[in-house]
């Protein structure tokens, strides 16, 4: 057989190839004539006077240039934050380059420019939404006056590495933004409004998508508190998070029973189920019994690794002779405990290294956008083989585990995996191949 390593990277590859965002818009996004229509939503662009695009994401460019091809007579203004420059600017269209995971300076340029873009709608005005993972960093501006980008920049980096998970995370940005938390569509209420999205969040999570900037937030000002509490935030958050959250002026965010969600429609483009089909089916083209599992998502890195090679051993066993598939999604969470080049996906693998010591197994983990955490790599891959070669080297993986310095690590070991940004983000990709 050849290395699994290689076999797990080139489904991960096929799988990329697989989840093409401006076919999934032609797809889904139909037009008959004057007609545009989205999971039987219906918008009668001969009524429609102006058409405003916002695009917020790491998926921001190839939404903007899928939903350009489908409507290319159509005649738009719009605002794209992203990680990265276009590679062929959309005539009408303000581009930002937004900090991620951090926002910076452009990030919050850009909330302000699709603000003022959103002003002045009217019933004739059709809003669109472009909307992908990464949003809640790449667009941002703060509804505190006094609270600057390196409080915001502060707050972020302690809310990603307490522990919290993404919902609870998002919860508290949403509080204090002047965009998440359906404050985008408010500002466009008096539009038609449509919201295509690719989600990197559970099914039914959708509003932790970007922190929810075009539909009701189901979080409260009471669960901020909680949240606080749980992880014992206070007294570390910066002082104008303080007396914001602690101010009358903490505004509760919009509810399903706002009026501006009257003429507002969300559907999702891409989700796990997508990104599921895809890699089930790379797996199986290598020949591969293949078993999809969905469970993990949130759980501590630790568990959720445990649980998965348990799940690896009992789909073994219950295939004898066979090889073997299980591909897992969603978002593991990872305390971060030292100031090295990694993230939760090279940690996960760093995780497994001794687990799958010796046996025929192998683990990648990647995320499909290309980024994890502040590596220059998507992820990383190990097979039975990696702890003695890491110990040949003078590795440590649980020295590497502790500086939070997983992409050092398989760097040096050359199983790091790095395909740059994507301009996709449907979540992280989780391989696990067993031979027979």
């Amino acid at each position: 057989m050849a290395d699994p390593k290689q076999i797990a990277r080139g489904i991960f590859q096929k799988t990329l190839a697989s989840i093409d965002i401006p076919t999934a818009m032609e797809r889904r996004v139909l037009r008959w004539g004057n007609r545009l229509e989205v999971d039987g939503w219906i918008c009668d662009l001969g009524k429609i006077s102006d058409v405003r695009i916002v695009a917020i994401g790491k998926a921001a460019h190839a939404m903007l240039r899928g939903f350009a091809q489908l409507f290319p007579d159509l005649k738009f203004r719009g605002v794209a934050s992203a990680p990265t420059p276009p590679a062929n600017p959309i005539p009408d269209v303000s581009y930002f380059v937004g900090g991620h995971p951090l926002p910076n300076n452009a990030s919050f340029e850009a909330a302000r420019a699709a603000l003022s873009l959103l002003q002045g709608c009217r019933e004739k005005t059709l809003v669109v939404f472009l909307v992908s993972g990464g949003g809640s960093a790449l667009m941002e501006l703060p509804l505190n006056p006094a609270q600057t980008l390196e409080d915001t920049r502060s707050l972020n980096q302690l809310l990603v590495t307490c522990g919290a998970s993404i919902d609870e995370i998002n919860t508290i940005r949403k509080h204090l933004s002047a965009i998440k938390g359906g404050r985008l569509a408010v500002a466009a209420a008096n539009a038609q409004v449509l919201t295509l999205a690719i989600t990197d969040v559970p099914h039914g999570k959708e509003s932790a998508l970007a922190s929810g900037p075009t539909i009701p937030d189901p979080t409260t000002i009471r669960d901020v508190s909680n949240i606080t509490m749980k992880y014992q935030l206070g007294e570390k958050l910066p002082q104008s998070v303080r007396d914001w959250l602690a101010s009358p002026n903490l505004a509760e965010t919009p509810k399903k029973d706002h009026p501006a969600f009257a003429r507002s429609h969300f559907s999702l483009l891409l989700t796990s189920h997508d990104l599921f089909h895809a890699a089930h089916h790379a797996a199986e083209e290598e020949g591969f019994v293949a078993c999809c599992d969905n469970s993990t998502d949130d759980w501590p890195l630790e568990e959720a690794a445990e649980y998965l090679l348990g799940q690896l051993a009992d789909l073994r066993r219950a295939n004898p002779g066979q090889r073997v598939a299980l591909i897992a999604d969603g978002e593991v969470s990872s305390v971060v405990t030292g100031k090295g080049s990694g993230g939760r996906n090279s940690a996960f693998v760093l995780d497994c290294v001794e687990k799958i010591a010796g046996k025929g197994i192998t683990v990648l983990s990647a995320g499909t956008d290309g980024i994890d955490g502040n590596s220059p790599g998507a992820g990383a891959v190990a097979d039975g083989t990696t702890l003695a070669r890491a110990r040949e080297m003078n590795l440590s993986p649980k020295e590497f585990f502790l500086r939070s310095d997983s992409f050092l690590f398989f760097e040096k070991l050359g199983d790091s995996i790095v395909t740059g940004p994507t301009g996709n983000n449907l979540r992280d990709l989780r391989i696990f191949l067993a031979d027979s």
